[in-house]
């Protein structure tokens, strides 16, 4: 599993995770996985969300995709951010390419 950085027992953020990372994602006591980098991203060259979420179900984790451009957070992708947040069943895990994002949109959405 990648290196997770905990903003509180409810959510972590991680840098780009694979599909090989889910059960150990689960096994952590994870419910939940959002993603927040966009398919196209660095020209695609990481996994598609359809496949994360695929994979995630296939283990009983909840998944959601809310694609944000780097440098672009706004006041409706963190409204969008904390509603998605509150629908998943805690504790949730977002990723982004660094984790950054996810990060971000967290404690913006407090």
């Amino acid at each position: 599993m990648k290196p997770l950085t905990r903003l509180d027992a409810n959510f972590s953020a991680s840098p780009q995770i694979d599909a090989e990372d889910l059960p150990d994602i689960k096994a952590a006591g994870f419910r939940s996985v959002i993603c927040n980098r966009p398919d196209s991203e660095d020209g695609g060259t990481h996994a598609d969300h359809h496949l994360l979420e695929e994979a995630a179900k296939k283990l009983g984790l909840e998944f959601a995709y809310l694609p944000i451009v780097p440098g672009q957070i706004n006041a409706t992708n963190i409204a969008s951010f904390k509603t998605i947040v509150a629908n998943l069943p805690a504790p949730t895990v977002g990723y982004c390419r660094l984790g950054i994002r996810s990060k971000t949109l967290y404690e913006r959405s407090r």
